[in-house]
């Protein structure tokens, strides 16, 4: 016990803190043809992919002619529903039908606003659901700003509800972040001790040969291997552009991607992709594994009807076989190519 104005106070022996919090996660999901929905009869709906939040995958169900038969095709329905094979998961939802003038003024439905009111919702097992059976009157969306060419956008956020218990910190020293990717950069730009120059075009960089031995085997075998040439002070670069190799050597010194739409000079989303396409051709030319697959990841993620089949016939000339696979599973798919695929 200790005394404070008078007041006897406790003084623990030990403190303990829980936090209970919420794991975010957020999925866009578009349908396109949604008039070709309508009709479906009520019950029917489109499924989204299956995405994960916290641990526990989830799915969005859209009912064009509404969940319910006695609504008469009034209401479109909308739904989250748990997709994995888990009991009492407790969460937070939002849905949210995009305003697709640009004015902001989405139709917004959400739990995070209520927590307080009853607390998170609780789906009890694999297939339960939360959301809305009148999520908006049908009449009224047809002619409005969430319609848009015949496409509907909707996000859904879930906030998986996660309890951590904290116990006494034993040090007090707060651990400093790495920082010899910046290390290894602020070395490079500096060109203090470098000891190899690169033509590249009409672009010269230059660099340290131990430093792109260390990351690249192909660089290992040509300054230290048994018929490299550890003397040789410049390399001309043919099959490479400048900002592509630029690229490709700040990620060897920082083991992170730069920032491209900076080096392109462009943020359309065909600039980002052609230079990452490139970017994997020459990751593959001097074996960077994770560069490589980094690109692969980015393709996917970026993979439309516009860049498939350039993506596809990069994966096809270097042999990226998860790649590959991604993108034939993507012109397979009659969603993604307005009904007919390209393989047909």
């Amino acid at each position: 016990m200790n005394t404070v104005g008078g007041v006897e106070q406790l003084i623990p022996d030990s403190v303990s803190t829980s936090f209970i919090e919420t794991v975010n996660g957020s999925h866009q999901f578009t349908i396109k043809g949604y008039s070709l929905a309508k009709g479906m009869s009520p019950g029917k709906f489109i499924q989204s992919d299956v995405f994960s939040v916290g641990g526990y995958d989830w799915a969005i169900y859209f009912y064009p002619d509404g969940k319910n038969p006695e609504d008469q095709s009034l209401y479109i329905s909308l739904f989250i529903a748990l997709a994995s094979d888990s009991n009492d998961i407790r969460a937070l939802f939002e849905l949210t039908l995009m305003d697709q003038s640009g004015k902001g003024k989405h139709k917004v439905h959400s739990h995070f606003d209520r927590a307080l009111e009853g607390g998170p919702y609780t789906l009890k097992y694999k297939g339960s659901m939360w959301g809305y059976k009148r999520f908006f009157r049908r009449s009224a969306l047809e002619t409005s700003d969430y319609l848009k060419d015949d496409c509907l956008v909707i996000n859904c956020t879930v906030g998986v509800v996660r309890a951590r218990l904290e116990g006494p910190k034993q040090y007090g020293i707060v651990l400093p972040l790495s920082n010899m990717g910046q290390g290894l950069k602020d070395l490079l730009d500096s060109e203090v001790g470098c000891d190899i120059a690169f033509q590249v075009g009409d672009e010269t960089y230059k660099a340290h040969k131990l430093i792109l031995a260390a990351r690249s085997p192909v660089f290992r075998a040509q300054f230290f291997g048994p018929i490299g040439n550890n003397n040789v002070d410049r390399i001309v670069i043919d099959d490479i552009e400048p900002s592509i190799f630029k690229a490709m050597l700040s990620f060897i010194y920082t083991d992170v991607l730069p920032d491209v739409h900076e080096i392109t000079g462009s943020t359309s989303a065909s600039s980002f992709t052609n230079m990452i396409q490139h970017l994997l051709a020459a990751a593959d030319l001097y074996d960077l594994a994770r560069l490589k697959i980094l690109c692969e990841v980015l393709l996917c993620e970026k993979l439309d009807v516009d860049n498939v089949a350039t993506t596809l016939a990069l994966a096809e000339q270097h042999q990226f076989l998860q790649l590959k696979a991604f993108c034939l599973k993507f012109v397979a798919s009659p969603a993604n190519l307005g009904g007919d695929s390209m393989l047909d």
